[in-house]
């Protein structure tokens, strides 16, 4: 054995004292007493699994003075991420085999945590190709940061037929463009005005026509929920969708697609969580610039970031008593490794060994000073977090208390998956 962790650890469901042992990148034995091997005696602190983020944009390539993948997947593993999935739409797209295999190659030796690429989806786009490069594919029907659009309902189609031949995801981006107006911005109420909830009940209403297995990302409204319902779709929320609106007084900070929307919205989405209607927790971490986002607010992009501190917001919700932990695990593990293919996600003998080690006494406020993201801010300065003692990508210590411990362990789950 090459490490035994022993500590409370999440096993089956529920908080109870284990001993996880670890060899070969995998969890090879969970028992009340594990003998032989190097033992780390966590005493009173928590075991979970890694969190596996749905829904990232790393601009690597092309918009790196943004963020990169060596930075983004640092920030990752310290908010307790042990595997992210990267959206398309890089400089360039991401939406051919060739351009994905480049992606590829230019992160390959950065990642600090585990990784899948999504393919871009566009009318015509050779879905079979991209296929065996990519964790799932992905379709904007309303616009956002690139220029991948997918506006008719014959090209979705035809997207989605390919794409359920391949077995694979397809993830959306649900605003109906057509419902988007592109008037002059000056606050979060006009970008919500912009932007409206009915461009999200309306782009789902559409998709409700396909044939494929979809997932629709950060669900925005209360009537977009409404609208989910019945649908064998699965859903996602983000953060700062269930905790900020557009009354939070943080200007363009606060720009983000979908828009950030009222309080009603907010809480309608924050109750659906916690009593565990939605599938999946991202970040959909965005980063800007600071410089960028300083800008007026009509010309500033849109975006927030959230790998770093999405977990950790939850897991202090969770001391609290407001979430419970089994709806957390569920929505930040073992759904999307459902979802997605991947043999993580949950405390199995057989998984790979991505842990997080927390002492849930130790909530601290959010500072950017401690943050690692390349972009310098947040929008969740000062609120409460629990972020990880200790991080481990197959076995391998990545993270401790905040800063690198170890060598960069990610590697591509799809290839992974494969091997």
């Amino acid at each position: 054995m090459d490490l035994v962790l022993e500590g409370r650890a999440y096993v089956r469901g529920k908080l109870g004292r284990w001993s996880i042992g670890m060899e070969d990148g995998r969890i090879a034995q969970i028992a009340r007493t594990i003998r032989g091997g190097e033992r780390l005696d966590l005493g009173d602190m928590i075991i979970l699994p890694g969190a596996i983020d749905p829904h990232v944009h790393f601009r690597d390539p092309g918009m790196t003075d943004k963020e990169d993948f060596s930075t983004g997947t640092l920030a990752a593993a310290c908010g307790g991420v042990t595997t992210v999935l990267d959206m398309p739409n890089t400089l360039p797209p991401a939406v051919t085999a060739s351009k994905l295999a480049e992606k590829k190659e230019a992160i390959a030796r950065k990642a600090w945590v585990d990784y899948g690429l999504f393919a871009g989806c566009m009318a015509g786009a050779d879905i079979e190709a991209m296929a065996p490069l990519a964790v799932g594919f992905k379709v904007f029907m309303g616009s956002s940061t690139g220029r991948l659009l997918v506006t008719e309902d014959l090209d979705l189609a035809k997207i989605a037929a390919l794409v359920k031949r391949t077995g694979k995801v397809l993830s959306v981006h649900a605003e109906d463009e057509a419902m988007i107006e592109h008037g002059e911005e000056r606050s979060p109420v006009d970008h919500l005005r912009n932007r409206p909830a009915a461009a999200e009940v309306a782009a789902i209403r559409r998709l409700s026509a396909l044939d494929c297995r979809i997932n629709v990302c950060h669900v925005s409204s209360a009537d977009g929920l409404q609208a989910l319902e019945g649908l064998p779709f699965t859903k996602e929320v983000t953060a700062h969708h269930m905790l900020l609106d557009r009354d939070s007084d943080i200007g363009a900070y606060g720009k983000v697609n979908p828009p950030l929307r009222t309080k009603e919205d907010r809480l309608a989405l924050f109750q659906a969580f916690i009593s565990g209607r939605i599938d999946m927790l991202g970040s959909d971490h965005a980063p800007h610039a600071i410089e960028d986002k300083e800008q007026e607010f009509d010309v500033a992009p849109s975006g927030v970031p959230g790998v770093e501190t999405t977990v950790p917001m939850m897991l202090a919700l969770m001391k609290k008593g407001t979430l419970p932990l089994e709806v957390l695990v569920s929505a930040m593990a073992e759904r999307p490794a459902e979802v997605f293919g991947l043999n993580k996600g949950c405390l199995e003998v057989g998984r790979y060994a991505d842990l997080m080690v927390i002492d849930p006494r130790a909530t601290v406020p959010i500072k950017v000073n401690n943050l690692h993201s390349k972009c310098g801010w947040t929008p969740f300065e000062g609120w409460d977090a629990i972020f990880p003692h200790a991080v481990f990508v197959r076995g391998e210590l990545v993270v401790e208390d905040g800063e690198p411990a170890g060598e960069r362990a990610g590697r591509d789950v799809v290839a992974a998956e494969r091997s």
